[in-house]
């Protein structure tokens, strides 16, 4: 049976700046500047100049000489930094923007969720806009008037279907967009990380469907920093590096040679800019771990330690916490914030610090994602795998070898009884804090 999709030899590139500036001055402006060699006077990004690797160029490649096949039934699941050219690669699939040069062959209709409200009009009801985007999607009027009532029974919106989607939240814009989608009768779904947008419930829900869907033999493509979903829904999985694939094959393996790619704590982040709606307020430059007043990669078990996490805001953010949090196995363990209500985060540079007690975590590694988010409103920017340690293997009378999961945290258990009254049980349990439901003991 031939692939559902092949891509060979596939670049994109992009040019820096902006094509123009809307005035004739401003083009003139910037067309003189580039004459004399300076820099563009009118260019909004920070790096005005191409990289050294790239000198003399105006363009930069996204995607370079990228080559793969998915066959049908296949749930490949891509992962990479930020930046690395994941959403590029899903645009140029679903023909929203063409490849510079290369080939791609879809065997069969592609459904595509991209971005939170594409396909969507602020002034249509969420009923019109079912149709609108269905109709974007390539869904005839008769398909989606058969798969309306599941649509929007699914996005659970049946009370604000008739209500225009400017007036809707982010996470139901999203929750209608992926329905859509889903109830496409396509051969193959692509879907990015807009899921991150939506709650718990929603997500677990959405990656049923897709699972459902992989289930019937149609192929998913998915985009996601949530490896824990990569690693329970994916058969395969590809890394993309710097617009290239740097691996590709079984899902384990692949998020493997991700994590190890990751910064180790005490680098500079290979990825400073986060995502989410505060993206362009705040970045983060280095996180580390210290222990014992020594910066390390390697933590001993049976002692306490320090995260540290410096970045700077751009402008002052009210209301705001840091946050940390900590993954295993593409796992989230537990987060935690720099304060429990929310404080002005002034303009300039910050430093928040996070302690963790002696025995909290079992030997293996771990990655720590780091963000900032607003008490009020919702606002946020996050940085899902910013940097990893090591936990090294020592054991003691608390922290037993023969335990599993990677949590091991103290807990005081009790049971009370009509007849005798309330005793204490002696054996404290712990939870591994993973939806894997793994247990470790602490014999308190």
């Amino acid at each position: 049976m031939p692939p559902a999709i092949q891509v060979s030899e596939l670049w994109k590139r992009y040019r820096y700046g902006t094509l123009g500036y809307g005035t004739l001055r401003h083009d003139l402006q910037s067309w003189w500047a580039r004459v004399r060699g300076r820099d563009d006077p009118n260019a909004k990004l920070h790096l005005r100049r191409p990289p050294a690797n790239d000198a003399g160029s105006d363009h930069f490649w996204a995607l370079a000489d990228v080559s793969f096949t998915v066959e049908p039934g296949e749930v490949v699941g891509i992962v990479g930094r930020n930046g690395a050219g994941k959403s590029t690669l899903l645009k140029v699939l679903s023909r929203v923007t063409a490849p510079t040069r290369g080939e791609i062959r879809l065997r069969g209709r592609l459904a595509s969720l991209l971005e939170v409200g594409t396909g969507f009009h602020p002034d249509l009801t969420g009923r019109e806009n079912v149709f609108l985007n269905g109709a974007i999607l390539g869904m005839t009027r008769a398909e989606v008037r058969r798969q309306f009532d599941a649509i929007v029974a699914f996005a659970g919106l049946e009370r604000f279907v008739d209500t225009p989607v400017k007036r809707y939240s982010s996470g139901m814009y999203v929750r209608l967009a992926f329905a859509v989608a889903a109830h496409l009768e396509a051969e193959i779904l692509v879907v990015d990380e807009v899921l991150a947008v939506g709650d718990a419930s929603f997500q677990r829900k959405a990656l049923g469907r897709m699972q459902a869907v992989a289930g019937e033999g149609r192929t998913v493509l998915f985009v996601s920093h949530n490896l824990g979903a990569v690693r329970s829904l994916c058969t395969r999985g590809l890394v993309i590096a710097d617009g290239a694939i740097s691996f590709s094959g079984e899902t384990v393996p692949a998020l493997e040679h991700y994590e190890a790619s990751l910064a180790t704590v005490g680098d500079p982040l290979r990825s400073s800019r986060p995502a989410g709606p505060l993206a362009g307020v705040v970045g983060f430059s280095r996180v580390a771990v210290r222990q014992e007043g020594v910066e390390v990669s390697r933590v001993d078990p049976t002692r306490g330690f320090e995260v540290i996490v410096e970045g700077r805001a751009e402008t002052p953010i009210g209301d705001a916490a840091v946050a940390l949090g900590l993954f295993s196995e593409g796992h989230r363990l537990f987060s935690l914030h720099d304060s429990t209500e929310g404080v002005n985060l002034p303009a300039g540079d910050f430093r928040s610090h996070f302690e963790m007690p002696s025995h909290l975590l079992r030997p293996g590694r771990f990655v720590l994602g780091v963000g900032v988010r607003r008490a009020l409103g919702g606002d946020w920017a996050w940085i899902a795998e910013a940097a990893a340690f090591e936990v090294s293997e020592r054991w003691d009378e608390r922290l037993l070898q023969r335990d599993t999961g990677a949590l091991c945290v103290s807990v005081r258990a009790w049971r009370e009884t009509a007849s005798a009254g309330s005793f204490t049980l002696e054996d404290a349990v712990a939870g591994a804090g993973q939806s894997r439901r793994e247990e470790g003991h602490d014999r308190g």
